[in-house]
């Protein structure tokens, strides 16, 4: 299965300047359950981002500069070639950035989206999600408190039956 996900504001915004805009513990936390032990298959940027690969995950890069090289990481040119290093049956999940997750979305089975309730600037955005190809089966609302600046929202969407038969 392919999966997405991700944390956007109301307005899709992902982050600004290769950064995160909030932060959110119980977000970080949901991200680390559901990825752990798990192919993650991201853009460079995006991998640039952190400071070290993430724990407990293979890492799928995916470039356009045939010359770059980090350690711990499979390294590819396309979303075709992407795929193709993951095992069959296995789940694997596009965790960004905005390019990626736009290029991925026809051929994604599943969206696991943290919606932050804030309309905020960014450079980097989730793409529109069309519900006639999407199914809501799941949300789970928390309000803002100590540790988190923001209300968010867990959702999980399904392709509709109709987009599997196409």
């Amino acid at each position: 299965m392919i999966i997405q996900i991700a944390a956007a504001s109301t307005n899709n915004v992902l982050g600004k300047d290769n950064k995160i805009v909030w932060h959110l513990p119980d977000d970080f936390k949901r991200f680390k359950l559901l990825t752990s032990g798990h192919y993650i298959i991201m853009g460079r940027k995006t991998f640039e981002s952190f400071d070290k690969p993430l724990p407990n995950r293979t890492h799928v890069v995916i470039t356009n500069n045939k010359n770059f090289k980090a350690n711990d990481c499979i390294i590819v040119n396309s979303i075709q070639e992407a795929l193709g290093v993951v095992p069959k049956n296995q789940d694997v999940y596009i965790i960004g950035g905005g390019e990626i997750y736009k290029q991925f979305l026809n051929l994604s089975d599943k969206i696991e989206l943290t919606r932050v309730h804030v309309k905020t600037e960014g450079d980097a955005f989730y793409p529109e999600i069309n519900l006639t190809n999407w199914k809501l089966i799941y949300e789970e609302h928390h309000q803002k408190d100590e540790k988190h600046k923001f209300d968010f929202t867990f959702q999980t969407y399904i392709k509709n039956n109709l987009e599997h038969k196409v």
